[in-house]
């Protein structure tokens, strides 16, 4: 029997900001329930990869499949509905929303799970949400302000969740709070990709690791060989 298609693949992708070539002819596959961190130093096109899977960025060469569609020349929104969401580098919170309100105006079950990303559930996940309903986004830490943005994803039912700069800037107990969260989605079957800094967590969590130099893949593979590869760490993730 053969494999089921992945739930995002991209071939051969390119990519930039005009005359400003950053993507060369990546290609990364996620399968369904998957979770896949994006690994690189700074500048190394990680989060121009991510714009461009989302469709903020439009690629210069390649094709990108999602929930089995193309999505290459898809707008961003409509690449959203198929069922993709993503918790972006800054948050993005919107000042004047109270956190209940965020929740809410976003809620949609794109992908028709029976059990959805409701209220209680994402309060369930993030009590301190529930705590500060009320509050308007510019009254939360930025801490909150995270919680409160995956929650926004998670509130439309994702079925790839992506976040980018996952646990940046974060105290070190909302960052562990952070990654206590995504081990649980991960055991729920969330499909994830996701970007951070701390490769020693994401070890942990992913299943498979994308590394990128120069806007180029040069290597993937498990956790189990990243950590006895200490070459790769000395190479491409060393700062």
């Amino acid at each position: 029997m053969s494999a089921p298609p992945p739930l995002l693949s991209c071939q051969a992708l390119e990519a930039g900001y005009g005359a400003s070539q950053v993507l060369f002819g990546v290609d990364l596959h996620i399968a369904a329930g998957e979770v896949v961190s994006l690994l690189g130093r700074n500048g190394m096109g990680k989060s121009t990869t991510i714009k461009t899977l989302v469709g903020a960025v439009r690629p210069t060469a390649g094709c990108v499949h999602f929930a089995g569609q193309p999505t290459t020349r898809l707008p961003s929104d409509a690449i959203a509905r198929l069922g993709l969401a993503i918790v972006p580098e800054g948050r993005h919170v919107f000042p004047n929303l109270t956190v209940r309100e965020h929740l809410v105006a976003f809620a949609d079950n794109r992908s028709g799970l029976r059990d959805v990303w409701g209220l209680d559930r994402i309060y369930g996940v993030f009590p301190r949400l529930k705590e500060r309903q009320n509050h308007l986004g510019h009254q939360l830490s930025g801490g909150e302000q995270q919680m409160l943005a995956i929650g926004r994803a998670l509130s439309t039912n994702p079925r790839l969740l992506i976040l980018d700069e996952a646990t940046e800037g974060l105290a070190p107990v909302i960052r562990e709070e952070i990654w206590r969260c995504l081990a649980g989605l991960k055991a729920a079957g969330q499909t994830i990709l996701v970007v951070d800094k701390y490769v020693h967590r994401l070890m942990d969590l992913a299943d498979r690791h994308v590394i990128l130099e120069r806007g180029r893949v040069v290597w993937q593979g498990d956790s189990q060989a990243l950590r006895a590869d200490r070459s790769l760490w000395a190479q491409y993730l060393a700062v």
